[in-house]
């Protein structure tokens, strides 16, 4: 059905136009999972397309997270979630070198700060184990107090999770991306999918570009996968997106810690974290706020004020440091705890829905299943030998160009990017549709000054190649 034209008017009286694209395979939604989506499919030989309504991809849900590579440790047992997290982090630590995706190895500590969380922490170990994370551990106030000597003596105790690390939310995706671009794969941004009607065994999307043909659609579009859904079936889920709200101390507040620093989770939410990024900052967020809007994270100043002095509450250090930056992300959040992924083979459609904050770590084992799904249902997957296609490194633990000759002149002075940088972020097969996507790509206008000093080197370098 169209989401904008009377469903009820008959086949017969509808124009017939070419479709301006056709494929085995449709994937809605350009975040970190139908990235991941689009690289597993494109290594089975199946060419999939992946449209994206933004100017380019990341621009929804994926842009704005905590990005954290998660165990499962705290997942609901026997869920969908807990089996893509677990297998999303095996696949990330095995092809990571591959594809020069950064990997921080601090650990996680879910600390106590008073008796009634601390009663708590036996419980959180249990489970861990039985979802099969084992060196999970408890520890004492004294372990703690050696392991992160900032923190606040208020700590009681904690839980250590070894194997919880920070990662960079964004290279990853673009990565995935980019190996299926080199597969055979293709990606049609400022793309949005308007409705769409099977006729027998094959689809016909409705575009803001034209019309696209598929024998089988993939919905992975974030916090409007309901609305997608819709084009379907009556969505069995509905998004609320929930809003969450980061503060981002300067670069020498991370030497306050080591580890992430988790809390005690309660049933709505995982609550508040501090961790170093991979860019050599200090996070505190995210908040959980349900919202109406789709589109728009707005932050506030009086929440901002509240994470600020949760992080000092929790790390006391922080308040002889300032805030370098605030964003907010949305969650494509529904009424139900797990995910919601499901094939009908009938209609020939995939949904793949209600991906939160485990997203990032999950989608290559969401990845994993639709392909596994995909087979059974559709046959015609061949597994090609994959072509690497590592991205520029953007953490700081490893080298970066500035630090080369053949880094050329540095733009932007708080992030030290070099021109050379933002011209590879601007050409290649993916280059960046917006200035969104060029931050995401090279971590310009990111710093200190949020791009008051660069931001004219900047877009005189970008000059009529990115949207408006």
């Amino acid at each position: 059905m169209s989401l904008w034209t009377d469903p009820q008017t008959p086949a017969n009286l509808r124009p017939v136009r070419e479709p301006i694209a056709s494929s085995r395979v449709v994937i809605i939604g350009g975040g970190v999972v139908g990235c991941a989506i689009f690289r597993r499919l494109a290594i089975a030989g199946l060419q999939p397309i992946l449209v994206e309504a933004a100017a380019d991809i990341l621009d929804g849900a994926s842009k704005g997270n905590s990005a954290l590579l998660h165990t499962g440790f705290d997942a609901p047992e026997n869920s969908i979630e807990l089996a893509c997290v677990q297998a999303g982090y095996r696949e990330y630590m095995a092809i990571k070198h591959k594809l020069n995706l950064p990997l921080v190895e601090s650990g996680a500590l879910v600390v106590a700060w008073d008796e009634e969380q601390f009663a708590k922490l036996p419980a959180i170990v249990e489970r861990a184990h039985r979802n099969g994370v084992t060196d999970v551990m408890q520890i004492e106030r004294d372990e703690l107090r050696k392991r992160e000597p900032f923190l606040s003596d208020r700590a009681l105790g904690a839980v250590l999770i070894p194997g919880e690390h920070i990662i960079d939310p964004w290279s990853a995706p673009l990565a995935y991306a980019h190996q299926g671009l080199a597969h055979g794969g293709r990606i049609l941004r400022r793309c949005r999918v308007t409705g769409g009607e099977l006729d027998g065994q094959r689809w016909m999307l409705q575009t803001t570009l034209g019309d696209i043909a598929a024998d089988v659609v993939i919905n992975a579009a974030g916090n409007y996968g309901d609305l997608v859904e819709a084009i379907n079936r009556e969505s069995p889920f509905t998004i609320t997106p929930r809003k969450g709200q980061f503060v981002v101390f300067d670069k020498p507040a991370s030497k306050l810690l080591h580890a992430i620093i988790l809390p005690v989770p309660t049933e709505r939410s995982k609550g508040i974290v501090a961790c170093r990024t991979a860019f050599g900052n200090l996070l505190v967020g995210p908040t959980a706020e349900d919202q109406q809007d789709r589109s728009r994270a707005e932050v506030d100043q009086a929440t901002l004020e509240r994470l600020i002095a949760k992080g000092i509450e929790m790390i006391p250090g922080l308040a002889d440091h300032s805030v370098n930056a605030i964003y907010a992300g949305l969650r494509p959040a529904t009424q139900f705890k797990d995910y919601q992924i499901a094939v009908d083979r009938q209609r020939r459609w995939v949904t793949v829905g209600g991906i939160r904050s485990t997203g990032l770590t999950a989608a290559l084992g969401i990845a994993q299943m639709v392909g596994r799904d995909f087979a059974e249902a559709f046959d015609g997957v061949r597994d090609e030998e994959p072509i690497w296609t590592p991205v520029p490194n953007l953490a700081e633990d490893r080298a970066r160009p500035y630090l080369t000759e053949a880094g050329g002149d540095v733009v932007c002075h708080c992030e030290l990017v070099t021109r050379s940088e933002i011209e590879a972020a601007l050409a290649g097969p993916l280059p960046a549709g917006d200035l969104g996507g060029l931050k995401r790509r090279t971590r310009c206008m990111m710093g200190r000054c949020q791009g008051f000093y660069c931001s004219a080197q900047v877009f005189a370098l970008a000059e009529g190649r990115l949207a408006s």
